[in-house]
């Protein structure tokens, strides 16, 4: 032992650091320009994301323009998208998971059919810089993965009837059906804007209307002659609606009213309103028998997200990824 430590104490600093340079050396890997990560060696490029973030903003156009922070946290969770895509589709080939091209012709057809026109749908693939080639494959990678997915997580899950009982028994509120009531309306109308003038006409003329339901005039009579609502032809009638239905100053008068009971004038971003109250529903709260499907397909969904979560995970700390983003590289380092 004793000679053995002596032999190694006496080998060159120098020789042992030339030797570990080379160590180093070996273990470096060139990748293609324009590579932002590897997958066990398997890279993903820069124009790989930006085809990503293309079809992201094709998808959210209507929410407006993210600002920089935002912009910056859909790159980050895209780039982390596509590794976790491909540690699945890596682990779908490894299990043997096939997708055949007859399938993935006819999903390709599926979607074609929602476009009225070959050119339309060319243009779609024009605008998220795809050309077919490439959609057929992201098709293919997609439903092998869903297949592992399926395979390996959705089809283990299990929900039992304690599951469902006690998330029912735990989330009481969202079972509860508020009560509702009935009601009638007189409306005089009033544009947003209007001038006093205008408003000071309208307000002259329902207290006329007011006048001659307190001298006993009938008030589905009085709606169908002077209410500006399509509902005058029903005699004012709106039916049964439930809390947060109507404008909060509408809703307020109508449910502080006793069945029968005519509120005051009552002013809405609409002009000025009569309102009658009708008969009420009270509250009541669905049967757990009649919700038990529903809940077991729900708590399916909510458990499938957290354990694909905990699969993808998995594969990543079991893979050799490498980050090669400059901000993923100081998260890496921060990590």
């Amino acid at each position: 032992m004793r000679i053995a430590q002596g032999r190694w104490f006496y080998i060159p600093v120098v020789i042992m650091a030339l030797l570990a340079m080379q160590a180093c050396k070996k273990e470096e890997v060139k990748f293609p320009e324009g590579t932002i990560a590897a997958v066990n060696g398997e890279v993903i490029t820069q124009e790989d994301l930006d085809k990503e973030l293309s079809m992201s903003q094709q998808q959210f156009a209507n929410q407006g323009q993210p600002n920089d922070e935002q912009l910056a946290e859909i790159k980050k969770n895209l780039f982390e998208g596509l590794i976790s895509r491909k540690v699945l589709y890596q682990q779908s080939q490894k299990k043997g998971v096939e997708v055949d091209d007859a399938t993935i012709d006819e999903r390709l057809a599926n979607m074609k059919k929602q476009f009225p026109k070959e050119e339309d749908f060319k243009g779609m693939l024009e605008k998220m810089h795809l050309t077919e080639d490439i959609l057929k494959t992201q098709l293919r990678e997609g439903m092998a993965i869903q297949k592992l997915i399926d395979l390996e997580v959705v089809n283990n899950i299990e929900i039992s009837d304690k599951d469902t009982k006690d998330y029912y028994d735990g989330h009481m509120d969202l079972f509860k059906q508020p009560g509702k009531i009935k009601a009638s309306h007189i409306l005089v109308k009033v544009e947003p804007g209007a001038d006093e003038s205008v408003k000071a006409e309208a307000l002259k003329k329902i207290e006329k209307i007011q006048k001659e339901l307190k001298e006993g005039g009938a008030f589905a009579e009085l709606a169908k002659k002077y209410s500006d609502c399509p509902s005058n032809a029903k005699g004012g009638d709106l039916g049964y609606f439930g809390p947060g239905q109507m404008v909060k100053s509408f809703e307020e008068a109508a449910f502080s009213l006793k069945p029968g009971g005519i509120s005051d004038i009552t002013e809405t971003n609409f002009g000025y309103h009569l309102i009658k109250a009708g008969d009420r529903k009270p509250e009541v709260i669905t049967d757990y028998k009649d919700v038990k499907v529903k809940l077991v397909q729900y708590l399916e969904q909510m458990k499938a997200r957290e354990e694909v979560q905990k699969y993808i995970e998995k594969l990543k700390e079991q893979a050799k990824i490498e980050r090669l983003l400059p901000e993923a590289k100081k998260q890496d380092s921060a990590e």
